[in-house]
C-alpha cells in the first residue's frame, strides 16, 4: 500500500505534492548515465517519470509539472512564472490536463527548475510515462449550482495515495483519472481509465463508475463498473483496478497497451472475476481507510481569505511585460486598454458565471493555445490574492478559472486582465480553440497543429457572428492520432497528417464532427473529409454555416453533427478535400506556423498526453 509521509503545509491548507529525495533520485540517475552507467532505455524511463520528456530538437527537454486538479496559490505561480523566464521560452503551456508545461529547458536546468518550483509543493513526479498522471476534476467543483458534491477532497486523496505508489510508476502504459461532480461531465471522465461520477444514494455519498475510457487509437467511452459505490471504498477500488492493470497489461506492444485492449483481451466476465480478486486481496490485507464523512462540508463555503491590495493598473502592464518571451503563440507585451462598453459586455457573458454562493462569480481568464508568458503569471498570482481566495484553476479547456470573485469587484478585474493582455473575451465558445503542443516540439506529431490553432483563433474572433451563433460547441486539435488536443471528442476536431501529391508530401488535417461528453457518456466524431491546411478557415466557415442553416432551436454543435448524416457535412467540403497537383501553390506546401516547405518527419514518441 501506498504511504502518504509528506506533511509540509506550503499554503492555503494544502500539503505538499513535492519530495526533494525525487529530486535528488534525478540527479543521481543523470550523473549515472552520463558516466555510461545506465542504458539510454533505462534513463528515458527514470527521466520520463520524473516529468522530463524528450522534444524533437536535440538538447531540450520537455518539462511537465503536475498540478493536481489544476489547483495553484499565487506562489505556484510565481515560481511557474520565474520558471518560464529561467529556464524556457518566457512562457509556459497549458495542458488538456491541468498540467504546465515548459518547452526547450536544458537538461543542465532541469534540476534547478524541479527545486524552485518544488519549494512552493509543486512536483513532476509522475507527470509522464508509464504511470497513474495528473488527476484531473471539474474546475468548477465547489461552486457550481447543479453540483452533487464537491469532488475536490477525493480527488487530490486518490491523488496522494497513488504519487510515489510502488505500481504508479511501473505500469503497461499511462494511467488517467478524472473526478466530476455536476451532472455535466466538464472533466471529461467517460474517457479516462477511471471515471468518477458523484451520486448520492440515500443521503450517502459515492460515485459512479467506469473504466477503460480513452481516445487515440480505437476511441472507447469508459465501461460501467458500479452504478454506485460508496465513496469510503473509493481508494480500494481504485488500488484494485490498478492491480488488475498491471497484472494483465500488454507490456510488449505499445500500440495496444492501454487498459481499454487489455479489457477487451480478457473479456468484460474474466476481467470482473479478476478485477474482484484483486478486491478481495486488498481487504484481506486490511483494505484503504478512508473516510468520505471528513472530506468535505456540504456546500464550500466563502474562504476565510484577506485579499491583498489590488495592483495598480501601471504595475500591470509592467509585469505582465517585463519578461520577452520568444516563441510562437506568445500574448502581446502590452496592449490598450479598452473602455468598459460593448466589448466588457461581451467579457462578461462569455467569460464570467455566477457561483452556487450569491455574491461571488467565477472568471475564466482565456489563454489562446493555453500559453501564457512569465510576467502574465506573476500578474495572475497578484490578481488571485487580490479578487479571488488566492488560488486558481488550471481547466483542461487550456484557461485559468478564478473563484470567490465578489461581483462588485469585476470591472477592477477586468480593467487589470486587459492592462496584462489576458481580458479575451470567448471562454469556453466556439473561438476558443484547444490545441496540442503539435510538430513545434512533439516528436510524434505530423503537423503544426499550433500554426492552426492560432490561425483557427484569429478567424473566429474576427468573426463573431459564428461565435455568437454557436449555442454550446468546441473546436480541438491534434498533431497526430493520440489525441492529446481532444480532438475525437469536439464538436469540430482536426487530426494531422499528411497527403502525397504526386511524388511529394503536404500536409493535412481529417476533419471530424459531433464528438462531446453525453448523458451517456463520450460520443467520438465522425470523419468527414481530410482537407489541406490553408483550406481550413474555409473549411470552418462551411461548417458553421450548414449549422447556422440547418439547426433546431437551442441545438448544440456536436448535436447537430451527430443527429445529421454524414454525407451532409461530407459533400459541403467536397471541394476543399480535392487536390490536383497542377492545382497547388507554393503556400500548400508550408504548414501553418511554419516558413520552409513542409516535412514528414515523425519520431520515436515518448507518450505526451
Amino acid at each position: 500500500m501506498a504511504v502518504i509521509d509528506n506533511v509540509q503545509a506550503f499554503g492555503r491548507g494544502r500539503l505538499s505534492f513535492a519530495d526533494e529525495r525525487d529530486i535528488d533520485e534525478f540527479v543521481d540517475m543523470l550523473g549515472r548515465y552520463e558516466r555510461g552507467e545506465v542504458s539510454a532505455n533505462d534513463w528515458r524511463r527514470f527521466r520520463l517519470l520524473r516529468g522530463t520528456y524528450g522534444q524533437r530538437q536535440d538538447g531540450v527537454q520537455m518539462l511537465r509539472i503536475k498540478i493536481p486538479q489544476g489547483i495553484v496559490t499565487g506562489d505556484q505561480l510565481r515560481a511557474l512564472g520565474r520558471t518560464a523566464a529561467r529556464y524556457s521560452r518566457g512562457f509556459g503551456h497549458i495542458t488538456t490536463r491541468q498540467n504546465m508545461q515548459f518547452h526547450f529547458v536544458l537538461l543542465q536546468d532541469a534540476e534547478r527548475a524541479m527545486r524552485e518550483l518544488a519549494d512552493t509543493g509543486l512536483t513532476t513526479r509522475e507527470a509522464c510515462g508509464n504511470s497513474v498522471r495528473n488527476v484531473t476534476a471539474c474546475p468548477y467543483a465547489g461552486i457550481a449550482h447543479d453540483e452533487i458534491f464537491d469532488v475536490i477532497p477525493y480527488a487530490e486523496a486518490l491523488t496522494r495515495y497513488f504519487l510515489r505508489h510502488p505500481l504508479s510508476g511501473s505500469l503497461p502504459r499511462k494511467f488517467k483519472v478524472a473526478f466530476e461532480g455536476c451532472p455535466r461531465d466538464h472533466a471529461l471522465a467517460s474517457i479516462n481509465d477511471i471515471g468518477w461520477y458523484a451520486r448520492i444514494v440515500d443521503g450517502q455519498r459515492g460515485f459512479r463508475v467506469t473504466i477503460g475510457g480513452s481516445t487515440s487509437i480505437l476511441p472507447t467511452s469508459g465501461w460501467l463498473v458500479y452504478d454506485f459505490l460508496p465513496a469510503d471504498e473509493m481508494l480500494e477500488v481504485a488500488e484494485a483496478i490498478v492491480r488488475v492493470y498491471h497484472r494483465f497489461g500488454d507490456y510488449e506492444h505499445r500500440q495496444r497497451n492501454r487498459m481499454k485492449f487489455m479489457i477487451r483481451q480478457l473479456g468484460w466476465e474474466r476481467w470482473r472475476a479478476e478485477f474482484e480478486r484483486a478486491l478481495a486481496e486488498v481487504r484481506a490485507e486490511g483494505g484503504v481507510p478512508f473516510s468520505s464523512d471528513a472530506a468535505a462540508a456540504e456546500v464550500e463555503e466563502a474562504p476565510d481569505w484577506t485579499p491583498v491590495p489590488a495592483p495598480a493598473v501601471e504595475d500591470v502592464k509592467r509585469k505582465a511585460s517585463s519578461v520577452k518571451a520568444h516563441g510562437p503563440g506568445v500574448m502581446p507585451d502590452s496592449v490598450m486598454l479598452q473602455t468598459f462598453s460593448d466589448a466588457y459586455l461581451t467579457w462578461m457573458h462569455t467569460n464570467v458565471g455566477l457561483q452556487r454562493q450569491a455574491g461571488f462569480v467565477h472568471v475564466t481568464v482565456r489563454l489562446p493555445l493555453g500559453d501564457m508568458t512569465a510576467g502574465q503569471m506573476e500578474v495572475l498570482a497578484d490578481l488571485a490574492e487580490a479578487y479571488g481566495d488566492g488560488t486558481a484553476r488550471l481547466t483542461i479547456g487550456q484557461n485559468v478559472l478564478f473563484r470567490w470573485v465578489k461581483v462588485g469587484s469585476l470591472q477592477e478585474l477586468y480593467h487589470r486582465l486587459q492592462a496584462a493582455g489576458l481580458g479575451a473575451a470567448g471562454a469556453n465558445t466556439v473561438a476558443d480553440v484547444v490545441s496540442c503542443p503539435g510538430a513545434e516540439s512533439c516528436r510524434l506529431a505530423v503537423t503544426q497543429s499550433r500554426g492552426l490553432g492560432r490561425v483557427l483563433t484569429e478567424y473566429l474572433d474576427r468573426h463573431p457572428e459564428f461565435v455568437a451563433l454557436v449555442h454550446e460547441g468546441d473546436i480541438k486539435i491534434s498533431g497526430c492520432p493520440n489525441g492529446c488536443g481532444q480532438h475525437h471528442i469536439a464538436a469540430i476536431g482536426f487530426q494531422g497528417s499528411v497527403r502525397k501529391v504526386g511524388d511529394r508530401a503536404l500536409p493535412q488535417y481529417f476533419v471530424l464532427v459531433g464528438g462531446g461528453s453525453t448523458d451517456s457518456g463520450a460520443s467520438f466524431g465522425r470523419v468527414v473529409s481530410k482537407i489541406p491546411v490553408r483550406r481550413l478557415t474555409t473549411a470552418i466557415d462551411r461548417l458553421l454555416t450548414l449549422y447556422q442553416e440547418r439547426r433546431t432551436p437551442g441545438e448544440s454543435l456536436g448535436a447537430f453533427f451527430r443527429r445529421i448524416p454524414a454525407a451532409i457535412a461530407t459533400d459541403a467540403l467536397k471541394d476543399l478535400a480535392e487536390l490536383r497537383q497542377d492545382e497547388t501553390t507554393a503556400d500548400d506546401w508550408v504548414d501553418l506556423g511554419e516558413t520552409h516547405t513542409f516535412e514528414t518527419v515523425v519520431m520515436d514518441g515518448e507518450c505526451a498526453s
